[in-house]
C-alpha cells in the first residue's frame, strides 16, 4: 500500500531529535559530550577518514599524513575529511586536532553539510608549523542532518607539502549516538498484506506473560475476528519478549486492516488473493531501472526516475564499449556494454549477475510466462521476465575472453560519490582479470539460459550453450585462477573455493544436455548451513536437478527430493522456533551482509520443496518468510521500498539517492534493503549502532552500505518469492 508518507525522506537526525523531547528526555549536552567521529587517533588504518584524489594519505607513526599537491586554486581542490557526522540545529560543537607540516602553511578545519547548501558550523583557518600542535575551535550548527563532513581543506598551495592530523575530535549535540529509535507499534504485523488462503500471524512486544485478547479491525474500525494471543517468551535475537497472534481462521479480504491489542494498533495490511501483484512487478521493474547502457525512460519508470545512458563513452564517461584490462594483467579490451548495476555502485560483476540472472531465470520457469513489464522490449512474443534476464546475459557473455575463460568484473578505478548518475561517472573503467569462478558462473547460467530460451529463441539459446561448453573446456584448463581480495572502486567479490562451482556448472550442464559425462563432476548438494549465494553455489546443483528430474533414475530423483526436503525441515524448524518468524537463523547469532537475501533464499528453498512434496507447510513458511521483510520483524519496518507504512526509501544507491540531493529520486519501489548486519562494517553503523541486538543492526541511511545497500542479487531473491505468493 504505497503512501505520500513512504516516498518522504526525513533526516533520522531530526525524527530522533524530536523522539528525544517528546520521551522526556533531558535536552541539554551530555556530560562528557557524545564524540562524532570514527578513528580519530589512527592506531591502526585511516578508515573511515578520505582524501582527494590528488591527495594521497596514509597512516605514518600513528597519524595520518596527506601529500597536499601544488598548483590548486580553491581550499577544497585538496582534502582530508570524513563524513556522516550527526548535526543538530542550535547545538555546539567542538572541533579538536593536532597538526603539523613538513613547512610552515595555512589550511582550513570545515565543519558543514556534506551536500547543498552545505551549511557551516566552523571554517577557521589553521596556522600550522612543522611542531604539532593543538587546536581547539567551537561553532553552532544552522541546520539539523545526519550527513555532516568534517574536512581539513589544503587546496591553493603553491608548493608541494606534506601535512599530518592526530587525534581529531568533534563533540557536540544532545541525541546519542544511534539516536532515539522508533520501531513503532508492538504489534508487528506484514504491512503489506496476507494472502488470503495462507498464513496470517502477527507479532506482540510486551512484558505480559499471560495470554491477551485481540482484535482484528476493518477499515471502519469495526471488529471482524478476536481471540488470545499465545504467549512466547524471549526471542534471542532482538531481545524482545513477545506473543503471537493467529488470525488464520478469517476468510474475509479487504483492505485497510488492523490488529490491536488493548490500545496497541498495528499498521494497516490488506487481505486478499493477489496482495503480492503490484510487489511482484516492482521487484521486477528494479532491473530495467538499473540498467546499464540504455536510457531509463520516463515512459516507463515515470519522469522522476527518468535518466540517461551511463558508461556508453559518452563525455564523461569513458564507457564500457572498448575497456581495456587493469594495467599489466592484459593487452586487449572488450565491448561489455549493458548488464545491470550490482549493487549501490556503478560496478558490474560476474559472479553476482550470473545468480541474479539465474534466479530470474528459475522464476520464468516456477511460475510461467509472468506477468508485464514496462520494458523497452515488451510485445515481442518473449516472456517479459525473459527479456529482462537478457540483458544480463548478453553483458556476461560479452566478459568472455577468447581464451573462453571470463572476467571477473569491471568497474571504476576509484569509488565515485553518492549521488553520482552513472552518465556523470568520469572514472575510468577497467576489466578486472579472468578467474575461474566467474568462467565457471558462465558455464552454469549460460547452460540455464540454452534450456529455458530453447522454447522462445532458438538461436539465443544455441549461443548460450555454446558459450557456456567454451566456459566448462577452459575452467577445466585452468581449474585455480583465483579473483584476488580487496581492490578500489568496485567490490572484491573474491573466492578460493571452487568445487562448489565446477558441481553447479556441470548440474545446469547435464540439465541442458543430457550428456551422462557432466555427471561425475556434481560433487555438491544443498545443505541447511549453506544454502546458496553469490559465494555458495553448490546447493545450486540440487536446484538445478530439480528442474529436470525426469533426467535422473528413480532413486537418484527420490534422494535429490529427500535432500531437498530435509533442509527445508531445517528452514521451518528455524521459521517457527524465531517470535519473528525468519527462515533464516544463524547459528552464531550474528546476522550477515544482506541478511535479507538470505531470508528470501532460505524461503525459495522451502517454496520449490513444496513443489517437490507437495507439502502446504513448505508453503506457508514461504509466504510467512514475506511477513518478515514487509514489517513482522523487530524494528518494525517494511525492507521493501514503497511497500508498508514504515518502508526503507534511504538505500545506499549513487542515483537513488533523495537524501543527499533533493534533485535526485529515493530508490524505486520494491526494492529490498541488506537488512541486520551484526558486523557494521560501515561508519554510519559503527557511529550509532553500536551494542544492537542482532534483528535490530539495521539504519535506513544511504551511508549505512553494510546495512542498506540494494543488489542485483537481493531482488532477485525478492522477485522470485512475490512470484511464487502471487501465482499462489
Amino acid at each position: 500500500m504505497p503512501t505520500a508518507r513512504q516516498r518522504a525522506t526525513v533526516a533520522l537526525a531530526a525524527t530522533v531529535l524530536v523522539s528525544t523531547l517528546l520521551t522526556g528526555l533531558p535536552a541539554v549536552a551530555a556530560d562528557p559530550p557524545y564524540e562524532r567521529v570514527l578513528n580519530g587517533t589512527f592506531d591502526a588504518a585511516k578508515e573511515p577518514w578520505w582524501s582527494s584524489g590528488n591527495t594521497p594519505a596514509a597512516v605514518t607513526d600513528g597519524r595520518l599524513c596527506a601529500q597536499v599537491p601544488a598548483g590548486t586554486v580553491n581550499p577544497w581542490d585538496s582534502m582530508i575529511g570524513q563524513d556522516d557526522l550527526p548535526i543538530e540545529q542550535g547545538q555546539p560543537y567542538t572541533l579538536r586536532f593536532d597538526a603539523s607540516a613538513s613547512r610552515p602553511v595555512q589550511f582550513h578545519a570545515v565543519l558543514q553539510q556534506a551536500a547543498a547548501p552545505h551549511a557551516t558550523v566552523l571554517n577557521k583557518t589553521v596556522d600550522a608549523t612543522t611542531t604539532a600542535q593543538t587546536f581547539t575551535f567551537t561553532g553552532t550548527s544552522p541546520v539539523t542532518d545526519t550527513h555532516g563532513q568534517i574536512s581539513f581543506q589544503a587546496g591553493g598551495a603553491t608548493e608541494p607539502y606534506t601535512l599530518c592530523l592526530d587525534n581529531i575530535s568533534v563533540t557536540g549535540g544532545i541525541v546519542p549516538p544511534g539516536g532515539v529509535r522508533d520501531f513503532g507499534p508492538p504489534v508487528r504485523v506484514n504491512q503489506l498484506g496476507y494472502v488470503a488462503d495462507g498464513p496470517k500471524r502477527s507479532t506482540y512486544v510486551t512484558t505480559a506473560t499471560a495470554p491477551l485478547d485481540w482484535r482484528l479491525l476493518a477499515a471502519g474500525n469495526q471488529v471482524v475476528a478476536g481471540g488470545q494471543t499465545e504467549p512466547y517468551g524471549l526471542d534471542a535475537l532482538s531481545g524482545d519478549t513477545v506473543q503471537l497472534i493467529d488470525f488464520g481462521g478469517y476468510r474475509g479480504t479487504g483492505t485497510g486492516f488492523r490488529l490491536a491489542v488493548g490500545d496497541d494498533v498495528s499498521e494497516p495490511f490488506d487481505i486478499g488473493s493477489h496482495v503480492y501483484a503490484g510487489l511482484r512487478r516492482d521487484a521486477l521493474a528494479y532491473f530495467y531501472n538499473n540498467r546499464s547502457g540504455i536510457p531509463i525512460e520516463a515512459q516507463y519508470v515515470g519522469a522522476e526516475y527518468a535518466r540517461a545512458a551511463g558508461h556508453l563513452g559518452v563525455a564523461p564517461n569513458q564507457g564500457d564499449t572498448s575497456v581495456p584490462c587493469y594495467p599489466g594483467t592484459c593487452d586487449y579490451s572488450l565491448d561489455v556494454r549493458g548488464g545491470w548495476y550490482d549493487a549501490g555502485d556503478h560496478g558490474k560483476y560476474v559472479v553476482n549477475g550470473a545468480l541474479a540472472a539465474w534466479q530470474l531465470l528459475d522464476l520464468s520457469e516456477e511460475t510461467g510466462p509472468g506477468v508485464s513489464l514496462k520494458i523497452p522490449e515488451a510485445g515481442n512474443r518473449v516472456p517479459d521476465v525473459l527479456d529482462e534476464a537478457r540483458w544480463e546475459l548478453e553483458f556476461l557473455l560479452r566478459m568472455q575472453a577468447p581464451s573462453g575463460l571470463v572476467h571477473h568484473k569491471v568497474h571504476d578505478e576509484k569509488w565515485t560519490a553518492l549521488g553520482t548518475p552513472p552518465a556523470a561517472d568520469p572514472q575510468p573503467r577497467y576489466l578486472y582479470p579472468v578467474s575461474t569462478a566467474a568462467t565457471l558462473n558462465l558455464a552454469a547460467v549460460g547452460a540455464r539460459c540454452a534450456r529455458v530460451y530453447a522454447r522462445w529463441d532458438r538461436q539465443f539459446a544455441d549461443r548460450c550453450l555454446s558459450a557456456a561448453e567454451k566456459a566448462w573446456s577452459a575452467a577445466r584448463r585452468h581449474p585455480a585462477i583465483y579473483a584476488p581480495p580487496g581492490g578500489e572502486g568496485g567490490g572484491a567479490y573474491d573466492d578460493t573455493k571452487l568445487t562448489d562451482e565446477f558441481s553447479w556448472a556441470a548440474a545446469e550442464l547435464f540439465a541442458a544436455t543430457g550428456t551422462a559425462s557432466y555427471k561425475r563432476f556434481i560433487t555438491t548438494s544443498l545443505t541447511a548451513v549453506d544454502g546458496f549465494s553469490w559465494q555458495e553455489t553448490g546447493g545450486l546443483a540440487d536446484l538445478a536437478l530439480a528442474r529436470v528430474s525426469w533426467r535422473l533414475p528413480i532413486l537418484e530423483r527420490l534422494r535429490l527430493r529427500g535432500r531437498i526436503a530435509s533442509v527445508a525441515n531445517s528452514y521451518l524448524a528455524d521459521l517457527r522456533s524465531q517470535g519473528y518468524a525468519n527462515p533464516y537463523k544463524p547459528a552464531d547469532g550474528q546476522y550477515v551482509w544482506g541478511s535479507n537475501s538470505a531470508t528470501a533464499n532460505n524461503a525459495m528453498i522451502l517454496a520449490i520443496a513444496a513443489d517437490l512434496t507437495g507439502s502446504p507447510a513448505y508453503r506457508s513458511a514461504a509466504l510467512e518468510s514475506l511477513d518478515y521483510l514487509l514489517g513482522r520483524n523487530a524494528i518494525g519496518q517494511s525492507y521493501v521500498t514503497g511497500y508498508g507504512e514504515r518502508s526503507s526509501h534511504n538505500q545506499h544507491h549513487r542515483f537513488w539517492a533523495h537524501s543527499l540531493n533533493p534533485a535526485l529520486p529515493s530508490p524505486y519501489p520494491g526494492s529490498l534493503a541488506g537488512g541486520p548486519n551484526s558486523h557494521l562494517q560501515d561508519p554510519v553503523a559503527q557511529r550509532s549502532l553500536q551494542g544492537c541486538a542482532p534483528a535490530t543492526c539495521y539504519l535506513d541511511e544511504i551511508g549505512s552500505y553494510s546495512t542498506n545497500e540494494v543488489a542485483i542479487n537481493w531482488n532477485s531473491a525478492l522477485a522470485w518469492l512475490t512470484a511464487y505468493a502471487d501465482a499462489r
